[in-house]
Formats: C-alpha cells, sequence, structure tokens
C-alpha cells in the first residue's frame, strides 16, 4: 500500500512538472506574438525584392559585397498599426553592421512623419529565440530538480533584480562608488544564492563564508599586484564606451566574476565533504581537509578552463576583425584579449584559495550530523 502511494505521488509530480513545462513554453509562444508588449513600432515584412550587388575591396584587400533590397509590409503595433510601407535596405555578406531580411521576419523600426509616414530599420526583433532557450532552460530545471528548480529559478530572478538596481544606483552617483555598490551586492548575491539552493544550515554557513574570503583575498591581491606593476600590460583602451573611470568598473566586473566561480566550486566542496563526515562521523578535522583539498583538484583544472573559455571566446570577433584590417596579433591582442586573459588569472587565483578555504571551514565546522 505504501508502495502505491509512492508510485502515486511521483506520477502526480511529473505530472505537475509536465503542467510547468506547458506552461513555459506556452507563455513563451504568447510573449513572441504579442507585439503590443512592445512600445518600439514592429515592422512586419511580407515581400521582399532584390536589388543590385556591388564589390568593395579595402587598402588591405578584403573583399566584401554589398546589396540593396526593398522590404514590404506593414505595422504591426502602436498607433500606426496595418499601415502598409516600403523600406529601402542594404546588406553586405560580412554582416559586420547590417542584416539581410527575410519574409517573415518582425523588425524594430524608427519612423518618420515628414514629409510624408516612412520608416528606417532599427533592429531585428530577436525575441522568439531568446523566449524559446529561456523556456527550455526553465523546463530542464524542473525535469533534473523537479519543484526544487523554484528555488533556482527564484534565486535568478532575485539576483537579476539586484543587479539591475545595483546598476542604477551606481548610475545615479556617476560611478563613484562603484567597487563598493558591487562589493555589497556580492555579499547579498552569494546569501541570497546559498540560502534559497541549501536552505539555513551550517553547510550553507561554511559556503558563504569560504566564498566570501576566498572573493576578497582575491580582489586583494589583484589591488596589490596592480599597485606594484603599475598595472603595465593592462589596456583599459578596450572599455572604448565606458562613460565611468574604466579600472574600478574592471575590478567591480572581475569581482562579480571571481564570485560565481568561487561559489559554484566551494557548494561542490562543501556538500560533498558534508556528505563525507555524515557516513564517516570518525573522520578528522585533518583528514576531511585533505578530502576537501583532493575535491577541488578534481574539479579546479576544468572551472579555470571553462572560465578562460568564457572570457576569451567573447574577444574573438573583435579580435579577427583588427587582424583583418592590418594590426599585429600583438596589438590586437593587447587591446581585446588582455582584460580578458587578466579576469581569467585573477579568477584562477580565487578558485585556488576557494579549494584551501573551503576545506579548511568545512574540516573545522561541518559535524557528522550535518545533512
Amino acid at each position: 500500500m505504501a508502495d502505491m502511494d509512492n508510485k502515486l505521488t511521483n506520477k502526480m509530480t511529473w505530472v505537475q512538472v509536465l503542467i510547468a513545462i506547458a506552461f513555459c513554453f506556452l507563455t513563451a509562444f504568447l510573449f513572441m506574438h504579442n507585439d503590443a508588449l512592445y512600445s518600439q513600432p514592429i515592422f512586419e515584412v511580407t515581400k521582399v525584392e532584390s536589388g543590385k550587388t556591388s564589390k568593395m575591396t579595402d587598402e588591405f584587400q578584403n573583399v566584401d559585397h554589398y546589396h540593396e533590397q526593398t522590404l514590404y509590409g506593414k505595422i504591426v503595433n502602436g498607433k500606426y498599426a496595418g499601415h502598409r510601407l516600403t523600406i529601402d535596405n542594404a546588406y553586405s555578406d560580412s554582416h559586420a553592421m547590417d542584416h539581410h531580411y527575410i519574409k517573415g521576419q518582425k523588425l524594430f523600426i524608427t519612423l518618420h512623419t515628414s514629409p510624408k509616414l516612412h520608416a528606417t530599420v532599427k533592429d531585428l526583433k530577436r525575441d522568439a529565440p531568446i523566449a524559446f532557450l529561456f523556456a527550455l532552460a526553465i523546463s530542464l530545471l524542473f525535469i533534473i530538480l523537479k519543484w526544487k528548480g523554484v528555488t533556482v529559478i527564484s534565486s535568478i530572478v532575485i539576483n537579476t533584480i539586484l543587479f539591475w538596481i545595483a546598476i542604477i544606483i551606481d548610475h545615479n552617483n556617476d560611478g563613484a562608488a562603484v567597487i563598493l555598490i558591487f562589493s555589497i551586492l556580492a555579499v547579498i548575491f552569494c546569501f541570497v544564492t546559498l540560502f534559497l539552493v541549501m536552505g539555513w544550515s551550517r553547510k550553507m554557513l561554511v559556503t558563504l563564508s569560504a566564498v566570501l574570503a576566498a572573493t576578497a583575498i582575491t580582489i586583494l591581491i589583484t589591488l596589490m599586484v596592480f599597485g606594484i606593476t603599475h598595472e603595465k600590460g593592462v589596456y583599459y583602451e578596450s572599455m572604448q564606451y565606458v562613460t565611468q573611470l574604466p579600472k574600478p568598473l574592471f575590478i567591480a566586473e572581475v569581482l562579480i566574476g571571481v564570485l560565481g566561480a568561487v561559489m559554484d566550486e566551494a557548494t561542490d566542496i562543501v556538500a560533498s565533504l558534508a556528505t563525507l563526515k555524515t557516513e564517516k562521523p570518525e573522520l578528522s578535522k585533518m583528514q576531511l581537509f585533505n578530502s576537501g583539498r583532493q575535491i577541488g583538484k578534481s574539479i579546479m583544472g576544468p572551472l579555470i578552463n571553462v572560465l578562460f573559455f568564457i572570457f576569451m571566446a567573447e574577444t574573438l570577433p573583435m579580435t579577427l576583425l583588427y587582424l583583418k584590417n592590418g594590426n599585429t596579433w600583438q596589438y590586437s591582442f593587447s587591446m581585446n584579449m588582455s582584460l580578458g586573459m587578466t579576469s581569467s588569472l585573477i579568477s584562477g587565483i580565487g578558485i585556488v584559495l576557494t579549494v584551501i578555504l573551503s576545506s579548511l571551514f568545512a574540516g573545522l565546522w561541518i559535524k557528522g550530523d550535518e545533512r
């Protein structure tokens, strides 16, 4: 009878999960097709006519082709919904600064009312893939974690709101206290995430202590190294669109990046050691510390490489553009990849420190009854 009740409960859980998944995709579908949610005018392309093509070659012998096209369609939202327009567009094969539009796509446009109603294309409406990926990510969380996925989603939503508030505060202060603002934000990020995922427990407090200590020590080491070397080889010129002082903003960026890496690692180490201590209460503090070091060794390398790939991959398009325009490897690397490399190295320091601190704190504070 008990087994039958468990099977029934498990079946009901999966039914609820499937309903949640269906709701996610239905919400994404409705969001994609509800153009009234946008204040910007949206133009739906119903017909495309191709025009002439011209060849362009620059001084570095880079060849590109430019194509003209005429877009026919109608405005689907706002004051001028239903109005039909004809828009001229030009695009290149490289698509560096433009797009090739096709029938069925929706575009954000800028309307001009003088001398008559006409428009220019602003950008492609990209909510379809974003909404689909968002629904897919949430669905996978429900499939793997079932209703525990709600806590993960809640932490993401709360952290997003907190990050948005921090940006507004920083903007209103013209970047005068960017490091302080994001340092406070990092502490709140860490507490909220660990509390929602792990609950209020000794294990959560150990992880919180290890993460905050590792992050703080890493940033202090970074500032000391910058002070000793006078930041030679660090080129903030790559942050060309920043309207604030680039160095404090870079430190804040590294702070958030390091926090994410060390939180992931510390959670794995502390959770594993807590389970180990529960299974073998006779383990001494030193044995638990050594076990944490062994766990850290197995995950430290892949984690550092993942961060390296993330930091460097985002600079790849601009680096290739520099190289195609006759710049040397040294100059292209310095202007585009130096900050990414610096961020990777700083994060690597934080990851190594986290192994030691997580193992140390867990050895000192984790008890055999910790679950």
